[in-house]
């Protein structure tokens, strides 16, 4: 029973990891403030439309650590507690975001909008950069050491620990996870091109956006193909589940997939939503919702279809690459039968979320936006 929890869980996990992939086009929107936005016009236009979806990202992004923290804890307090300065430098992006949504147009605002708008191109380009690099350690793994009977030690009650002072930031100059970091950022910019054109009434705006997106989209194409290229020709390890023992296996990953079938089925879905979306949006004489949709469900499926692989089929998700013996698995990482059963009933009370957040979405993104909606008196500008 256990593992069927487990796994209903990693699958839970991998969702809400996909979901806020795709919600971080409002990040990728946010990198459009200098080079695209020029105009101050553009650039309120801009971070209006972005300003009614900014939560959600947020909100998922917490709600991912709280699954995590909930159903598999050791993965929390290693990765969270371990590279914490990945993760702060992460958390440090996204609160000076909500810091620039807040204070970007109050009076008497002593930084000045232009201030706030750095740190919003801040978050949405190094943001997505990050975010994409801690996920990539899913695959690489960490410097780290477990050890679950240390939980007794008077001096040192930790589990786990790093093993060395960088703490996390060493992952950014790992080229596996850099060029995962690479991609999530170009597909965050790709669908916040989308979101801009599907979302806002300015000629001049999306002309641009049209234009960049010729560039930006195939370029995420090429990054993720060279991403699955690197990901299914590595070694991964294996963990045999009657003895804990953890071997090395080439290309596993590709073989998860092959032997699985299902998450093969989903990522080949996931590809051909994004080509397209794209086609649509590139090719389309008219850009509709459908573009944007089309790619952002390509993007869920395909990232989805990832994270499930990296921990299924008997797969070290967070390997050591002190001893692969202390990596993490689904075996040796949850929380106890109990507490998944609990969450698992807490779990069903997800789909009445999911569809209040698609009314309020489809209730605030009915109409395009346009500068003469935001000099109504009674709207509310960021």
């Amino acid at each position: 029973m256990i593992f069927i929890l487990q796994q209903y869980w990693w699958i839970i996990v991998s969702l809400l990891g996909s979901l806020l992939v795709f919600l971080m086009f409002v990040q990728g929107g946010q990198s459009l403030l200098f080079g695209t936005a020029k105009e101050n016009e553009e650039k309120t236009l801009l971070v209006n439309a972005l300003g009614h979806k900014w939560e959600l990202t947020f909100t998922t992004l917490v709600t991912f650590g709280g699954a995590i923290f909930a159903s598999f804890p050791l993965y929390y307090s290693t990765s969270f507690g371990g590279a914490y300065w990945l993760w702060m430098a992460i958390l440090f992006l996204f609160v000076i975001q909500a810091v620039s949504f807040e204070f970007r147009s109050k009076a008497g605002n002593l930084l000045g909008p232009r201030t706030y708008e750095t740190f919003l191109f801040l978050n949405g380009t190094f943001g997505t950069i990050l975010l994409g690099v801690a996920v990539g350690m899913f695959f690489s793994g960490g410097s780290f050491v477990m050890d679950k009977s240390s939980i007794a030690d008077t001096f040192q009650p930790t589990i786990s620990y790093w093993t060395n002072g960088w703490h996390g930031l060493e992952a950014i100059v790992n080229p596996f996870n850099l060029l995962l970091g690479i991609v999530v950022y170009l597909a965050a910019r790709t669908l916040g091109l989308m979101y801009v054109m599907m979302q806002i009434e300015s000629e001049t705006l999306n002309t641009k956006c049209k234009s960049q997106i010729k560039i930006t989209g195939p370029a995420f194409v090429l990054g993720f193909v060279a991403f699955l290229i690197a990901l299914f020709t590595m070694t991964g390890y294996s963990v045999n589940p009657e003895n804990g023992l953890i071997s090395p296996v080439k290309y596993k990953y590709l073989f998860n997939m092959t032997e699985l079938i299902w998450p093969l089925v989903m990522l080949v879905a996931g590809v051909l939503l994004v080509l397209s979306g794209l086609g649509l949006n590139i090719f389309g004489k008219r850009v509709g919702k459908s573009s944007f949709f089309l790619t952002g469900g390509g993007v869920v499926l395909a990232v989805w279809s990832l994270l499930i692989c990296a921990a299924f089929n008997d797969t070290a998700y967070f390997v050591s690459t002190v001893d692969p013996q202390y990596s993490l698995t689904l075996y040796n990482s949850s929380s106890s039968e109990f507490t998944l059963k609990t969450m698992a009933y807490a779990s069903l009370m997800v789909p009445f979320v999911m569809g209040y957040i698609y009314y309020v979405w489809r209730a605030m993104t009915k109409v395009k936006m346009s500068t003469d909606d935001l000099s109504k008196p009674d709207t509310h500008k960021y």
